[in-house]
Parts: C-alpha cells; structure tokens; sequence
C-alpha cells in the first residue's frame, strides 16, 4: 500500500475553501484507508514562493558543488520541494480555478519543482520524467459547471494543463475531483466529498 500522501494548497483563502475542504476530506479518507500512512502538509500561500528570476534560474543550471552560497540559498526551497514530491506516493493539489486556470501561486510551485536533473532529464528521445510510480488527484473547485458534460468544459485549463505538467515530471496515474457550481452553494462539494472513497480505493 502507498504510504505517504503529500497534500497542496494553493487557495489564497483560509477560511471558506472548497478546495481546502475537499483536500481534508481527501486526507481523511486516505488516512483511513491507510491507517499506517505519513501525511505531509505543503501551503503554498506561506511558503515564501515567488516568480523565477534570472538569479534563481542561473543557480538552478550551476553544478550543485560550484554553486556559490548565494546560489545555495537561492535553492534551498526549490530543493524542499522536490524532496517533498520524492517522498510521496500519493500527492493531493488542491486547485481553485482562478480565470479558467490554475492560481499564479501553483505556477510558481511548478516552476520551482519542474527541474532537469530532479524531476526530468533530457534524453536523445527528449524530455523523461523522473517521478514515476506516483499517483495523483487534482482537487478542484469551480464557481461554475466546466466539468465534460458541461458546454463550458472548453474553458477549464486546469485539467489539461495539469495533466500534461505531471505526465512530464512522469506523473501519468492523475485523478480528477471537482467541486463544481461552488458559488452556487455546497452541493458540489459535498457530491465531490462523498465520491473520495471510490476514487482513493481504485
């Protein structure tokens, strides 16, 4: 059985989340169906993360014993992050839809993590990702219906871009949960809430 579950949030509210809330109910379930399980918390809105630079970008291709001290601390969170990703088996994002997409704060997190030589190489057959042997589930919460049976599905760019972000780091098992319709109350939170033991056990 997976053992460590990484969860993700990247809503800036703290209180009244949908995404939030089903990112507990997800690790409630987990932790249930995996009573020995090790839970790892990551808050993207307290984690200090910011926009790449050209700094943080030149420290990220120095070799990591010529890097200067500068460099070194440059990466420090960047390297958190990844450890945090290497040590999952299961990891749970938690993802408001902010204009049809992901928020700008989980773009950073992707920026900090997708790295060559961490979680991708390069390869005379191009890029491999390094994370295999994962599973994922994106946990989201839209204000309205863009789920595939919705006539707006076209202009949600979560799933999508999400999908093909994690196939390239070689996160290719991901599961999709939406609390769909959240600004018209809790009903599809609440659907989505009840569906999480089904899709953890499958």
């Amino acid at each position: 059985m997976n053992n460590t579950l990484l969860t993700i949030n990247s809503s800036p509210l703290s209180q009244g989340s949908k995404s939030r809330k089903l990112v507990e109910s997800f690790s409630r379930e987990w932790l249930r169906q995996n009573p020995d399980g090790r839970l790892i918390e990551r808050d993207l809105t307290t984690s200090r993360l910011t926009h790449l630079d050209e700094a943080t970008i030149g420290a990220f291709f120095t070799p990591e014993d010529q890097r200067s001290e500068e460099q070194k601390q440059l990466v420090t969170l960047s390297d958190e992050l990844v450890s945090e990703l290497l040590q999952a088996d299961t990891i749970a994002i938690g993802v408001p839809m902010h204009n049809f997409s992901i928020p700008s704060i989980l773009k950073s997190y992707i920026d900090q993590i997708a790295r060559a030589g961490k979680t991708f190489s390069y390869s005379e057959a191009g890029p491999k990702g390094l994370l295999t042997g994962k599973k994922a589930y994106v946990l989201s919460a839209t204000g309205g219906d863009y789920s595939k049976a919705s006539p707006a599905h076209s202009m949600n760019f979560i799933d999508p871009y999400l999908s093909t972000v994690l196939g390239f780091i070689g996160i290719t098992d991901v599961h999709f949960v939406s609390a769909i319709n959240a600004a018209k109350g809790e009903e599809g939170l609440i659907t989505a809430q009840n569906s999480l033991k089904e899709t953890i056990a499958a």
